[in-house]
C-alpha cells in the first residue's frame, strides 16, 4: 500500500493566504513604487510564492488578482512539489553527482592534512583536496569554485549578449549573490544580480536567465513589451525556461 503524501508542503506558513481547493496556499506581499497597477506573481522551486504589487493597491484587491491565478499557482507548487520530494541532501561525500554547465560530474574527496586545500575538474570528475574531510569545508571549497567560474562565464555571456539588446547603451555591472529563490534581479539602477549556482544550468538557460535582466533594463515589468523584447532576443525562451524551471531542484541543493 502506498502512503498518500501531500502534493506541496510551502515551508513558510505566514504572510497571506487563500484556499485552492481543501489546499491552504500562502504568500508574502511586497510592496512596488511604478506606473502600472499590475499584480506580479511569482512561484518559487522551495514552494514559497512571492507577490508584488503598487503601494496604493488594497490588500484586498491584491487578493482578489491573485484568486484568479489559483489555479496556475497550485500546478506550479504541485510542479515544485513534486520535484523535492525527490530531492537529497547533499553530504558532500565521494560518489556525489554535483553539476557544471548542465552536465552532472562525480565528486571524489582527498584528504591531505599537510598539502595544499583546491577544487579540480579532472576526467570528468570534480577532485577536492581538502586538510580534514567534513561536509562543510567540503561545500565551501566547491562553493568558492563554483562562485569563481559563475563571475568568469556571466562574464563573457554579457558581453556577447549585450550586443543583442540595442536598448543597452553601456554595460551594465554585475554582481553574484547566491539566492535560494531567483536567479537573477536587475535593480533600478541597472545592476545585475546573478545567482552563482546558475553556472551548473547549461549555457542557454544561463542565456535567458542574462537576457531576462537585460530585457529589464528597458522593461522593469514583465509587461506586454518585456515578453516581445524577450521574443525579439531569444525566439525560444518559453521552452528554455521549462528546461531551467524542471531541473532547478537539481541547481539549487
Amino acid at each position: 500500500m502506498n502512503i498518500k503524501t501531500p502534493e506541496f508542503i510551502q515551508p513558510d506558513h505566514s504572510g497571506y493566504s487563500f484556499s485552492y481547493g481543501n489546499q491552504r496556499i500562502w504568500f508574502q506581499r511586497s510592496n512596488r513604487i511604478d506606473l502600472t497597477s499590475k499584480v506580479l506573481i511569482k512561484v518559487h522551486p522551495d514552494c514559497t510564492v512571492d507577490v508584488s504589487a503598487p503601494c496604493n493597491i488594497p490588500d484586498d484587491e491584491v487578493l482578489k488578482a491573485v484568486s484568479k491565478r489559483s489555479r496556475w499557482i497550485y500546478r506550479q507548487l504541485r510542479e515544485f512539489g513534486h520535484q523535492l520530494a525527490y530531492v537529497t541532501p547533499r553530504k558532500y561525500v565521494s560518489g556525489e553527482g554535483h553539476y557544471y554547465l548542465g552536465r552532472q560530474y562525480m565528486l571524489k574527496v582527498y584528504e591531505n592534512r599537510l598539502g595544499t586545500e583546491g577544487v579540480k575538474l579532472l576526467r570528468g570528475r570534480f577532485e577536492v583536496t581538502v586538510n580534514n574531510k567534513s561536509a562543510d569545508r567540503v561545500e565551501s571549497l566547491l562553493n568558492a569554485w563554483y562562485k569563481s567560474h559563475a563571475k568568469a562565464i556571466f562574464e563573457t555571456c554579457l558581453v556577447s549578449l549585450h550586443e543583442k539588446t540595442l536598448w543597452v547603451e553601456k554595460l551594465p555591472s554585475m554582481r553574484l549573490l547566491a539566492m535560494k529563490t531567483q536567479w537573477g534581479s536587475c535593480s533600478p539602477k541597472g545592476t545585475l544580480t546573478l545567482n552563482p549556482h546558475l553556472v551548473k544550468a547549461p549555457r542557454e538557460c544561463i542565456d535567458y536567465v542574462i537576457l531576462h535582466e537585460l530585457c529589464h533594463l528597458a522593461e522593469h515589468n514583465h509587461s506586454e513589451r518585456f515578453y516581445r523584447l524577450m521574443s525579439q532576443v531569444m525566439p525560444q525562451w518559453e521552452r528554455v525556461k521549462s528546461r531551467l524551471d524542471g531541473n532547478a531542484y537539481k541547481y539549487l541543493v
